[in-house]
């Protein structure tokens, strides 16, 4: 399949290069998209993307204008709903839109914000100090996505309604006359002309609004889900803000008993950050700009870190933790084991980076590091048993951090002398285009030997795996590089790993999963997704991590075979083939000869893979800490919850 795209390539090229046809590019080719035109016509510039991401944006939105309600003091509860037609709706008991006839469009302010684009409360004057609106496009963009949206709108003691259908009005402004009711109520169904999925996941939609609810303390956000049989509710409300928040996320044992809370506000500017050290060895920090998490950080997130590494390391010196001919701790030692949140607020937001969501703002730096250091030292110097308490983590991490050096340099030295940097049971391929080439990590001897003789090694690369997957979560660095599953990874990616990470060396573009599908098949997967994820996490990010799907069945009759993948299609192929028809489960990859691990699961026009994704970095964040850390009672509460979701078990 590679060398046919190799050679149509090359012949696109050499056809290209012989003759090139002149098109007319005039005044005419020059389009003006009128209205919200251009949202439905380029959507991905609006919400990113039409995929699920881009369908929960919608309600991001909506809700983000009643959390700006909140922000101004103006609203208490929102609620979300969930419905069984796939639309959703948002309703708050805020001041509502205004809705006389606006002067300068001459239609009803109501019609204005969501018809028009950057129309809205936040672009200056009183309406709202602080905003979470990344582009203030947020009403008008959701309107032009859906099939239909209907408002019901009360302002000044007075409801008023609409209807639109992608974007265009279809009931005009009505004035309904008093009501007792407060605030805005907007229900819109997501245009399936538009979106690949339109069905809401409730728990990635629950995430978001815990989130909000953490960040805005003392709202109440209420989640409904009413397309069952029972309808699910949550009620979310956090008197504790950020403090709260830092709770929750805390998935370690904590290393001092309060979460340590630090605030300064200026006339344009509010910070506020939460803190607690745990035992674990990861960061978990959480960096937010009016509501917006900032994934990308930013300003407010360096002047955090600065900070926080400054008064460490002044407080190790004054205790004699460190001595004058010592180095100093860096970052990554004084954040080991930290969660912490930092939230800030200011009139005049810069986002930047790629994704919108990096704080620009120079002078958030300056402030929140201000804030920080005399604090954060004030705290330090009242209690004394916990400032001890996070240097001698520090200075452990130090110390394994010294350690994982000793190990790359001894493991480098040792492949120098050896004449190789790869592993030597690495069935490498040929190919060299990292677009082109794929890395398979196979369970077992067994199944390696039948992917080695299966495999295409024009673009194929065999790894199998060796001695047990270390569980990363519990352990440091140091240790990665000792491991006999992990190193012999290392080395075949050619990345590095941590501090050292670069994926511009990454040796192959797919790096495929290939593990039994058995309950220790699936632990050894979440064993590699785990140390994926903490050490090499751009790896997923950027989409270069997959799972193999090998088949759960083989349905046979006489010489027909069939392989299935599920115990519906099982019973399809069984009842397909009739008569004495017989199904067999495989039990691991190593039962299968090299022919049929080539056709089921590494052939690519035949296979099916899985794309590890990260949707949300904090919900990963807690999956991985609950499921690999050391407590017991949040695993079992996990599996409690989700045992319904699990298939094909083999216990």
């Amino acid at each position: 399949m590679i060398e046919n795209e190799i050679k149509d390539n090359q012949i696109l090229e050499e056809n290209s290069s012989s003759h090139v046809e002149e098109k007319v590019y005039d005044e005419n080719q020059i389009q003006v998209l009128e209205g919200l035109e251009a949202v439905r016509v380029r959507p991905g510039m609006y919400i990113g993307s039409t995929s699920a991401r881009g369908l929960h944006h919608l309600v991001y939105e909506i809700v983000d204008n009643s959390i700006d309600e909140a922000l101004a003091g103006q609203c208490n509860k929102i609620t979300v709903i969930l419905y069984p037609d796939n639309s959703c709706s948002v309703q708050d008991d805020g001041r509502g839109i205004p809705s006389q006839i606006h002067p300068k469009m001459g239609i009803p302010t109501l019609e204005v914000v969501y018809t028009i684009l950057h129309a809205g409360g936040k672009f200056g004057g009183d309406g709202y100090k602080f905003s979470g609106g990344l582009h203030g496009v947020g009403a008008s963009v959701v309107n032009a996505l859906s099939e239909w949206l209907e408002i019901e709108n009360v302002n000044a003691g007075n409801l008023y309604t609409m209807r639109f259908e992608r974007g265009k009005v279809t009931r005009p402004f009505e004035d309904k006359g008093a009501s007792d009711r407060r605030g805005l109520y907007v229900r819109f169904k997501p245009d399936p002309e538009i979106f690949e999925e339109t069905v809401f996941d409730y728990s990635i939609l629950l995430n978001r609004l815990r989130e909000q609810a953490f960040l805005n303390a003392g709202v109440h956000i209420e989640l409904r889900d009413e397309r069952g049989e029972e309808p699910v509710v949550t009620e979310l409300k956090y008197d504790g803000g950020i403090k709260s928040f830092v709770e929750y996320m805390n998935h370690g044992t904590p290393q001092h008993p309060d979460v340590i809370y630090m605030k300064a506000e200026r006339e344009d500017y509010v910070a506020e950050v939460a803190l607690q050290y745990n035992d674990s060895y990861n960061e978990y920090i959480r960096t937010f700009a009016n509501n917006i998490n900032t994934i990308e950080g930013g300003t407010h997130d360096t002047g955090f870190k600065t900070g926080i590494a400054k008064v460490l390391n002044d407080y190790a010196r004054r205790s004699g933790a460190l001595k004058d001919s010592d180095k100093n701790l860096s970052g990554e030692d004084v954040r080991e084991g930290l969660c912490a949140v930092v939230s800030v607020k200011l009139t005049e937001a810069q986002f930047e980076g790629q994704t919108k969501t990096k704080l620009g703002n120079s002078e958030m730096r300056s402030f929140v590091y201000s804030m920080v250091t005399s604090k954060f030292a004030e705290y330090l110097e009242e209690h004394p048993g916990v400032g001890k308490t996070i240097i001698e983590k520090a200075l452990s991490a130090s110390r394994a951090r010294e350690a994982a050096r000793k190990a790359r340099e001894a493991t480098r030295r040792k492949s120098l002398l050896e004449g190789s940097t790869l592993p030597g049971k690495l069935a490498d391929c040929r190919e060299r285009s990292v677009e082109l080439t794929e890395l398979f990590l196979v369970e077992g001897d067994s199944a390696g030997g039948s992917a080695k003789m299966g495999r295409n090694s024009l673009f194929q690369a065999i790894l199998p795996l060796r001695g047990k997957v270390l569980n990363v979560e519990k352990t440091r660095i140091d240790k990665v590089y000792s491991n006999l599953s992990l190193l012999p990874i290392i080395q075949a990616l050619g990345c590095g790993i941590g501090e050292e990470f670069d994926i511009n060396k990454l040796r192959y573009g797919k790096i495929i999963i290939m593990a039994d599908a058995d309950v220790d098949g699936s632990h050894i997967r979440i064993l590699l997704l785990t140390f994926f994820y903490r050490h090499m996490r751009e790896l997923i990010e950027k989409g270069h991590i997959y799972l193999a799907q090998p088949p759960l069945y083989k349905v046979y009759r006489g010489k027909q075979e069939r392989y299935a993948f599920s115990d519906e299609e099982r019973d399809r192929y069984i009842a397909e083939l009739g008569g004495n028809a017989e199904a067999d489960r495989y039990k691991g990859l190593g039962e299968m000869d090299a022919d049929q691990l080539r056709d089921t699961t590494m052939d690519p026009a035949k296979r099916t893979l899985l794309r590890v994704t990260v949707e949300d970095a904090f919900a990963c964040d807690e999956t991985f800490s609950i499921l690999m850390g050391d407590k017991v009672e949040p695993r079992r509460v996990f599996i409690e919850q989700n045992a319904k979701y699990a298939e094909n078990l083999d216990i």
